[in-house]
């Protein structure tokens, strides 16, 4: 018999798999003709690019650049410092088994270690282990079957889910340019430093277009001709557009952004300025939520009907948690005194993260580096480790839902007593997304078998005794009877409320059509 079925169709995302790898990249440079010999590194600070993603069967490449600066003290009795600019080319292969062409990464690389080796007065070697984070999805089409018309006794038990549907994806490539200026008395010997950092990252949403904006914080640590060093630092706004199919107000979104390329490059000594290019890819996925009622089991009870089932994963919901911490702790730097602190670089690392039904608890690291000048003028640097500990509630109440954490840093202080001691507060925000999934039962091919021998075409009256794990529609499923005649024979006024060991009896009708459905939810 062909089966007159209801189909509805809609596009879950899901995560297939996560990874993390660490990955080590290094590169021999040599210093220039137009610089002086190398003697030492004293500080060696970097960028993360990315050129280009490729997704195919078992792997993800990476192709990108670590682009690095390093301050060194050079074999000269006229420099106390010079910079270097080195770039570190990398090309890494991810093995991942369940990839496949056509799913979605996100990737995100992270500098986690940076060490340079003077080789020789000419030569150095750059090495830098980075850390991949890599998420993979896949959008899959569902027919989901939401009616079975031409069985007049066919009984369904259903249940709803709520999930978010694909409306679409998009990415787009955002230039930024800007020119910084500097102090009209300095004029730039060369480039010693350059940190870039994305934030205030939005997203506005108008039909069929998504607006993406963030500044792009950009901080230039620059030595003079005189042997002075100075910073410059300001915010470029970046705007990009994505145009996307469906995409409407009411709809999520999820942005990430990601740093293709820098350029800095110092103007003319007239000008006073310096030349900021940033080039940021901007990719957006879009859902919309979607409340769908599945069947999950169903049978005629004057007929026998066979069918299969699969099991989908699918996203369902995404709830975004903030909280505001401070760190605090005390160093001391005997060479360091007010007024010749330079710059603090800080970087922070979760190397610990514990989900339990009510919180996340957090175990991390400050790493902060302190970029300072003597009393003799000479430039150094001296690394301290902080570590920290937070937590923050857990909205869904389940230890197993996905997390993704970003840490912010949005406020430091440092002061510097009389000893050298250094009382350092850094204040912090987390970002703690909590992805909530769900599985669900699938009903397809459905067919009748001819050769049933009971097709309860006949009237009876069975008594049973419930047992543990018995629910109505098990019952009236395993007896071909169903929930609405045994509920009304028995006086049950709640279908979900029977107990153990109850009495309950079991009426069989002769050519009675019961078109219905039971609306039960399984115990």
């Amino acid at each position: 018999m062909e089966f007159e079925v209801n189909k509805d169709q809609i596009c879950v995302n899901k995560m297939v798999c996560e990874k993390k790898e660490i990955v080590f990249v290094e590169e021999d440079m040599i210093v220039p003709d137009s610089k002086p010999d190398i003697l030492n590194s004293i500080n060696l600070s970097g960028n993360v690019c990315i050129y280009k993603k490729e997704i195919t069967d078992g792997k993800v490449k990476i192709d990108g650049c670590v682009n690095t600066y390093i301050m060194y003290l050079p074999d000269s009795n006229e420099d106390n410092i010079r910079g270097l600019n080195a770039c570190i080319e990398f090309s890494q292969n991810i093995a991942i088994p369940e990839c496949k062409e056509g799913m979605q990464a996100q990737i995100c690389v992270d500098i986690k270690d940076l060490e340079c080796k003077v080789l020789n007065g000419r030569k150095i070697n750059v090495r830098a282990g980075l850390e991949i984070k890599i998420k993979l999805y896949s959008n899959e089409d569902i027919d989901i079957i939401s009616g079975i018309n031409n069985i007049d006794d066919i009984q369904t038990l259903d249940k709803n889910f709520e999930v978010n549907s694909l409306v679409g994806s998009g990415n787009t490539r955002v230039y930024v340019k800007d020119t910084l200026s500097i102090d009209q008395n300095d004029e730039i010997a060369e480039i010693l430093k350059t940190d870039v950092t994305l934030e205030d990252c939005d997203i506005k949403i108008s039909y069929n277009k998504i607006l993406s904006k963030c500044e792009a914080n950009v901080k230039i640590m620059y030595l003079t001709e005189d042997n002075r060093i100075n910073t410059v630092q300001g915010k470029i706004p970046a705007v990009g557009f994505i145009d996307m199919p469906n995409v409407s107000e009411e709809k999520i979104c999820e942005i990430n952004n990601e740093i293709n390329n820098i350029i800095v490059r110092p103007n003319s000594a007239e000008e006073h300025s310096i030349y900021v290019e940033i080039e940021i890819e901007t990719s957006c996925t879009a859902f919309e939520k979607r409340e769908i009622a599945l069947i999950q089991d169903l049978y005629s009870p004057s007929q026998n009907l066979n069918f299969t089932q699969k099991r989908i994963n699918a996203s369902a919901n995404k709830i975004t948690k903030t909280k505001d911490f401070t760190v605090t702790s005390k160093t001391n730097i005997p060479d360091l005194v007010e007024g010749n602190l330079l710059d603090v670089e800080v970087l922070s690392t979760i190397n610990k993260e514990q989900p339990t039904n009510s919180k996340v608890m957090y175990d991390g690291e400050m790493t902060v580096n302190f970029i300072f000048s003597n009393n003799n003028g000479n430039v150094n640097s001296k690394v301290s480790k902080i570590p920290f500990e937070f937590s923050i509630e857990n909205p869904t109440e389940d230890e197993n839902v996905n997390i993704e954490t970003k840490l912010n840093i949005i406020g430091k202080n440092f002061d510097i007593k009389s000893n050298g001691d250094v009382d350092c507060q850094i204040d912090m925000e987390a970002q703690v997304d909590f992805i909530q999934n769900t599985s669900m039962n699938i009903i397809d091919n459905i067919e009748i078998d001819e050769n049933d021998a009971d097709s309860g075409d006949y009237d009876s009256l069975i008594i049973y005794i419930v047992q543990k794990g018995d629910s109505l529609w098990k019952i009236a499923k395993k007896h071909r009877s169903t929930v609405d005649d045994i509920a009304r024979v028995n006086g049950i006024e709640d279908p979900n409320q029977i107990q153990i060991g109850q009495k309950i009896y079991i009426p069989k009708f002769r050519n009675v059509s019961r078109k219905g459905n039971a609306n039960a939810i399984p115990a």
